[in-house]
């Protein structure tokens, strides 16, 4: 996990522009390619996206084909009904707007859930740790100058991924768990 000091760089931010969308608005993305957290990243991502994979497959649609699957099986349990109403969410910049500490909290609290206590050897207290170094000390140029971003991941690294689907996923539970006991629809965030 430690950087490599002869191609080590800091990250720099650059803007991908959304075409499909009115206005073209851009989407901010940090090249971390070869920024001194990029292996912690990878190396968290490796050991932990397998967990959120496999614990939470049966409520994450990945892709068109996998979502028609899904409605199939709905439909063959006589569970698709005209009644039913669909909705999608479009969250804007969830990565860099996660919110750090909390995204931390439900990381360690999702791993708990499952039994984790260490994961490949390490420690949940010190994943948390090493998560934090991810979110909390990124830096980046940008111009001339250099800036610390205080919420959210960086759009270029790994782990970001795999906290944001983290995050989704405890929100999805949450609004699913307040319908259920309320019999209403709405949600915490």
């Amino acid at each position: 996990m430690m950087p490599d000091r002869t191609n080590c760089e800091l990250a720099h931010l650059y803007f991908n522009p959304k075409t499909h969308k009115n206005g073209i608005p851009v989407r901010s993305i940090e090249s971390t390619i070869h920024a001194s957290t990029t292996k912690i990243s990878k190396f968290l991502d490796k050991i932990l996206r397998p967990i959120f994979d496999d614990k939470c497959k049966d409520t994450t649609i990945i892709d068109g084909a996998s979502l028609i699957t899904e409605l199939s099986k709905y439909n063959k349990k006589g569970l698709l009904k005209p009644t039913i109403l669909f909705c999608t969410f479009d969250i804007r910049n969830l990565y860099t707007m996660l919110p750090q500490e909390e995204s931390l909290d439900i990381l360690m609290a999702f791993l708990h859930a499952h039994g984790y206590r260490k994961v490949k050897g390490i420690s949940i207290d010190t994943i948390k740790k090493l998560a934090s170094i991810i979110l909390k000390d990124n830096v980046f140029a940008y111009g001339k100058k250099i800036y610390k971003q205080t919420t959210g991941g960086a759009m270029g690294s790994s782990l970001t991924f795999t906290l944001a689907n983290i995050f989704m996923s405890n929100w999805q539970k949450n609004i699913v768990e307040e319908q259920t006991n309320t019999g209403e629809f709405y949600g915490r965030y």
